[in-house]
């Protein structure tokens, strides 16, 4: 099993026999991406999966799994117990919680993941979501359904601090953006000494402005930094050690009118803590793109609070993404095939 964060070749590398592809990021295969696998594995069978991992031949000869976000744990071990000779998973998401199963970890198999496909668009999205907070979008709009001309002060983004918790390649996207406002950035992450800066062995996308923070926290700080923050932007993958992270603690120590971002997962929130400090205090309104239970069901409290924005978990979701996605398999493939390192390999023991 790969335990390194950084790349890695393949074990056996040739032109695999078989590759399973599943649906990438909800969508049906196109033509032209299934054109595109095809032209970087000459002489390999393609096995389209359904969402539930239904292989439409034989899986026996499958070498490379192209895991769609839609596919459960569950359903990944039965596919993987119906394909021994998978050596390598490359997942369409960043998170990569529901790809680490028992039958992974057992067989060692390297994963690979979307780092860098979706960074900008939801960078966009925490954007546009801290603008309309800070210039009162929501209070705006809702004069107009009362048909009420009422002029409202806002605030310039320039004059706000945004914490951001988790600094891999969305977390960086986030204060890239950030900083072309004139904000103040702030950061936790796990190794604060390593600042904010992609590591070397990465190869980002050009970000608009090189992203900076004014201080970086270690994972200890989460409370001090919801205290200095005016928004808290979540991007930071699940793992043993940040589930429920954000709870009670955390909450009540931020900043009276503080807005809490959440771009990642809902298990990275303590629910029931987070609706206390939306309707006592001290939060002053959340976004939440993302939930324990999603669909959120329609009885959800979240929904009928004043000072929260719900959207159906498509931060992520523009018209660009699913074409990056297939570059970033495509590229890779060419590399599994060569015997070069492969990007955007998982460390299984940090778990992402």
């Amino acid at each position: 099993m790969t335990t390194g964060g950084g790349d890695t070749a393949p074990r056996h590398p040739r032109v695999p026999a078989a590759i399973a592809l599943g649906p990438i990021l909800h969508a049906r295969h196109r033509p032209e991406d299934l054109d595109r696998i095809a032209a970087a594995v000459p002489g390999s069978r393609i096995v389209l999966l359904g969402d539930d991992g239904a292989p439409d031949g034989p899986l026996e000869d499958a070498e490379v799994l192209f895991r769609g976000s839609s596919l459960s744990g569950d359903h990944l071990d039965r596919l993987l117990a119906r394909a021994p000779r998978v050596q390598w998973i490359h997942s369409a998401s960043v998170g990569v919680e529901r790809v680490l199963t028992p039958a992974t970890l057992e067989r060692g198999i390297t994963v690979t993941n979307g780092r860098g496909v979706f960074s900008r668009p939801i960078a966009e999205y925490v954007l546009m979501m801290m603008l309309a907070v800070r210039r009162r979008l929501p209070a705006l709009l809702e004069l107009q359904r009362e048909r009420t001309w009422q002029p409202l002060e806002g605030g310039e983004l320039r004059d706000a601090t945004v914490g951001i918790v988790g600094m891999g390649s969305i977390g960086r996207a986030v204060a890239s953006y950030a900083t072309v406002f004139g904000a103040h950035v702030i950061a936790l992450r796990r190794h604060p000494e390593l600042g904010i800066q992609a590591p070397a062995d990465i190869d980002e996308e050009p970000l608009p402005a090189p992203p900076r923070a004014e201080r970086v926290f270690g994972t200890s700080g989460l409370p001090e930094l919801f205290a200095a923050s005016d928004f808290v932007v979540l991007a930071l993958p699940v793992t043993a050690g940040t589930e429920a992270l954000v709870d009670d603690r955390a909450l009540a120590a931020a900043r009276p009118g503080c807005w809490l971002i959440n771009v990642a997962r809902g298990r990275l929130v303590d629910e029931a803590a987070l609706l206390r400090a939306l309707r006592s205090g001290p939060l002053g309104g959340a976004v939440l793109d993302a939930f324990r239970d999603e669909p959120l069901p329609s009885a959800s409290p979240f929904y009928g609070l004043p000072n929260v924005i719900v959207t159906p978990h498509t931060s992520w979701s523009t018209d660009r993404v699913l074409s990056r996605s297939i570059d970033v398999f495509v590229d890779n493939l060419t590399r599994f095939v060569r015997g070069e390192p492969l990007h955007n390999v998982v460390d299984a023991r940090a778990g992402y």
